[in-house]
């Protein structure tokens, strides 16, 4: 009789997850950008709820969530609370391991279900059209003789990748006490309000964030992280490297599901973002970013992180800035 009863459960629960997968997604589904507008992750998100629904990959209504806070930790907070619940995505970059790993939260991307990477975007460090510096190497002298006398400014919190990305460049520029420089956490979107204001003396961001002040004349963009020149607007923006700092910094940007995002949702999605990221509609709109394709699904994704985790500890041991995991 149990025996009976047992195989009857199994046999209901393995029909319920064929009806849902079948008709999954059934409802509207909500996408979170982990940080205010304007930003990449709001950008990366908002970039592929358009794609999705303007080539009919995805009829459900997508509905673009800003939960800002914590550098990413207030949403990746969030996520823990709707575990199994395929109905929530969420974007991420490599402040979802450097918040983890500079012990700013305890949860780390291993809290979440990689779905798949899809770009790869590269910092970029700009100043105002009136700022005195007219290179980042400029900039990094006057590190040199005052680690206090440069304001740096990003999106990501302290500790977190716009913050890193800098540090990185400052260290291989031969800058000392790196604790010293004063850095800005903006993640409200008045980061570039604050460049143009003189509230800060530079912008440590991503690519597609200076882009349009860049077009307007507003700012002056030094360098960029990228191991060569990007195309565009961007052009004549000289990589670090061309300015005798060996450095470079890769932003990647992906996907995830909730924790124990049931499988047949995982499946949905690795399925349905590859077939997006072959779009010409994705095509125009990674031209238009500057960023680079990178589709990476699944386990693929999840062992990326593994790596680049173990790569960033390294990073941040040198900083001083390792907390542990």
């Amino acid at each position: 009789m149990k025996a009976r009863l047992l195989v009857c459960l199994l046999a209901t629960v393995l029909l319920s997850a064929v009806v849902f997968a079948e008709t999954y997604p059934s409802k509207p589904l909500n996408f979170i950008a982990p940080a205010g507008p304007g930003g990449g992750w709001d950008t990366t998100i908002r970039t592929v709820a358009q794609v999705l629904k303007e080539t009919g990959l995805v009829t459900q209504p997508i509905v673009v969530n800003n939960m800002p806070g914590g550098g990413g930790g207030v949403a990746l907070a969030h996520m823990q609370t709707k575990k199994g619940d395929p109905y929530n995505i969420i974007v991420f970059s490599p402040p979802l391991l450097l918040i983890n790993l500079t012990g700013q939260t305890q949860y780390s991307y291993k809290n979440l279900t990689p779905i798949a990477m899809l770009i790869h975007d590269y910092g970029a460090f700009a100043v105002s059209k009136k700022s005195k510096y007219n290179s980042i190497a400029e900039v990094m002298e006057a590190l040199k003789k005052d680690p206090k006398s440069v304001r740096v400014g990003g999106i990501s919190a302290f500790g977190s990748m716009d913050h890193i990305q800098f540090l990185i460049a400052a260290k291989a520029a031969g800058v000392n006490n790196l604790k010293d420089i004063t850095y800005v956490s903006f993640q409200e979107g008045e980061h570039m309000a604050a460049l143009l204001g003189g509230h800060i003396d530079v912008l440590s961001t991503g690519l597609a964030e200076v882009t349009t002040a860049l077009q307007t004349g507003a700012v002056k963009v030094l360098a960029v992280t990228a191991p060569q020149r990007v195309g565009g607007i961007l052009a004549n923006v000289p990589t670090l490297k061309e300015e005798g700092i060996d450095a470079e910094f890769v932003n990647w940007r992906g996907l995830f599901g909730v924790p124990e995002m049931p499988p047949y949702a995982l499946d949905y999605w690795v399925d349905i973002l590859g077939k997006m990221v072959q779009t010409p509609q994705w095509d125009k709109m990674v031209e238009k970013y500057n960023w680079t394709k990178a589709f990476v699904p699944g386990e693929d994704f999840a062992k990326y992180l593994a790596k680049v985790n173990e790569d960033y500890k390294v990073v941040l041991k040198e900083l001083g800035m390792y907390k542990g995991e």
